[in-house]
């Protein structure tokens, strides 16, 4: 379980979001939305460990997540909004070095790199240049590196933007199977797709998280009063 406990964040004396609070269990796909410049990334990247928060902490199982930084991001797996990756190295070769670099052991690597690639549906580019990829393939090779320790706790900036329908159906079934094992916490805009996939919304809105079931609710929450009873009035 992934406890969300009071977390806020500010630059000096302008506050970005307080007072945040909320679960993710093992076995659900919550979607964070909001409007841009919410601190939507921001946000993903403290319950990555990337950025610490001004207050509050992230608990796993009931440990502070800060404080076994180590231990945390074994269990955790993290695409950033604009991920990184090498573009003259075979799929295959990345997903190697990457696994080496989060401290998988040797004995294991190649294992985990196969697993990869056939959750993101990769084996058959597992020797093609990344460079010479599409960018939704690019995009689930992230995935798949995001993958490689099979985490527990994965967390997915703005992982639909710029993707053909295609990329983003396979992408869906994609995220139903790691689903199975891990609490999946994806960002974005795009409502209607994140309702196909999400089984709650964490809504960010002026520095608050809110909540709400469906994605016409997360309209509700996020349109301005007066264009809500516009639409109600036509």
């Amino acid at each position: 379980m992934l406890d969300v406990q009071n977390i806020s964040f500010s630059w000096g004396k302008t506050s970005l979001f307080d007072d945040v609070t909320f679960s993710v269990a093992p076995g659900e796909v919550a979607a964070l939305v909001g409007a841009n410049g919410v601190g939507k990334t921001t946000l993903m990247k403290i319950l990555a460990g990337v950025i610490l928060p001004s207050s509050g902490t992230v608990l796993v199982d009931g440990q502070d997540a800060f404080r076994n930084s180590m231990r945390y991001h074994r269990m955790m797996g993290y695409l950033p909004e604009n991920a990184p990756a090498e573009p003259d190295m075979s799929v295959k070769s990345y997903l190697t070095y990457r696994a080496h670099l989060k401290g998988e052991m040797a004995k294991k690597i190649r294992h985990r790199v196969q697993e990869a690639l056939s959750l993101c549906g990769l084996r058959d580019r597992a020797d093609a240049r990344i460079g010479s990829l599409s960018q939704g393939l690019r995009k689930r090779v992230a995935l798949a590196d995001a993958l490689l320790l099979r985490p527990r706790i994965l967390l997915l900036d703005d992982l639909l933007a710029g993707l053909d329908a295609v990329t983003r159906a396979s992408i869906g079934r994609i995220l139903a199977a790691v689903a199975t094992f891990a609490a999946v916490i994806v960002s974005g805009h795009e409502l209607d797709e994140l309702e196909a996939h999400a089984g709650k919304f964490l809504v960010l809105k002026h520095g608050r998280m809110l909540g709400a079931k469906t994605a016409a609710g997360v309209k509700a929450l996020l349109l301005p009063a007066a264009k809500r009873e516009g639409q109600g009035a036509s």
